[in-house]
C-alpha cells in the first residue's frame, strides 16, 4: 500500500470550503512523507508540519461546531485578534502547513510529469529543488536556502524514494507513480482552495525565517 493512499484526500464540495476534522485527520499522516527524503535537513519542515497541525486542531479542538471549516477558524481569529491578526494562532499556523504541503504536491507532480535530470536521471534533486523554489525558499531566510542546498545531497535516489513511498514493498515505478497520481487527485485542489482563501481574505504574509 501507498503511504500517500492511507488517508486520501476527499472531492471538495462545490464552494471549495475545507471540512476541518477531515482535513486534519488526513494532512496527520503526510508527516512521515519527509522521511522519504532521507536528509535530516527535511525533518525540519516535518517537525514544522507536526506543529503547525496541532496548533490548529487545538483551536478546532475548543469548540468543533463552530469551526466546522477551515476558514471557520480563519474568519473567527480576524474578529478575534484584530490588528494582530493574521500573524496568530491557528492562521498563522494553517498559512505556514499550506506551504508545506505545497512542497509535497509540487515535488510529487514534478516526478509524476517526468521531470528528470537527463545526466542523472536516477537522481530526484532537480524534483525537490523545484518544490523547494515554488512553495518554501522566498520564505526563507540565506542561512535556511544554504542548509537546504547542503541537504540536496544527501536526497535519496528516484528508485529508493518511490519504494519509501511504497513502504519498502517492491513496486513498479510506473504503478508508484500511478498511486502519486491518483493522491494528487483531490490533494492539489485541496492545497489551491487554501491558498485562494488566505487571497481572498488577505491573510498571506511574506515575511522570512
Amino acid at each position: 500500500m501507498s503511504l500517500l493512499l492511507d488517508n486520501q484526500f476527499a472531492e471538495l464540495p462545490a464552494d471549495k470550503s475545507v471540512d476541518t476534522k477531515t482535513f486534519l485527520d488526513n494532512v496527520s499522516t503526510l508527516p512521515p512523507f519527509f522521511d522519504c527524503l532521507g536528509s535530516k535537513v527535511f525533518s525540519i519542515i516535518k517537525s514544522d508540519i507536526n506543529g503547525n497541525i496541532t496548533k490548529i486542531r487545538a483551536v478546532y479542538d475548543q469548540d468543533p461546531a463552530k469551526y466546522v471549516t477551515l476558514q471557520d477558524i480563519v474568519e473567527a481569529e480576524r474578529e478575534t485578534h484584530k490588528g494582530q491578526w493574521p500573524k496568530v494562532g491557528a492562521t498563522l499556523a494553517l498559512m505556514w502547513l499550506k506551504r508545506g504541503l505545497r512542497f509535497i504536491q509540487v515535488l510529487l507532480q514534478s516526478l509524476a510529469d517526468g521531470d528528470r535530470d537527463e545526466n542523472n536521471p536516477n537522481l530526484i534533486q532537480v524534483n525537490i529543488t523545484k518544490a523547494y523554489e515554488h512553495a518554501l525558499k522566498k520564505y526563507h531566510g540565506w542561512i535556511v536556502q544554504k542548509i537546504f542546498s547542503a541537504a540536496l545531497i544527501a536526497a535519496p535516489y528516484r528508485s529508493n524514494f518511490l519504494k519509501a513511498l511504497s513502504k519498502g514493498q517492491e513496486v513498479k515505478d510506473e504503478d508508484c507513480l500511478a498511486n502519486v497520481r491518483l493522491f494528487l487527485v483531490n490533494y492539489t485542489p485541496t492545497v489551491d482552495a487554501i491558498y485562494e482563501m488566505y487571497s481572498n481574505l488577505n491573510a498571506e504574509l511574506d515575511y522570512t525565517v
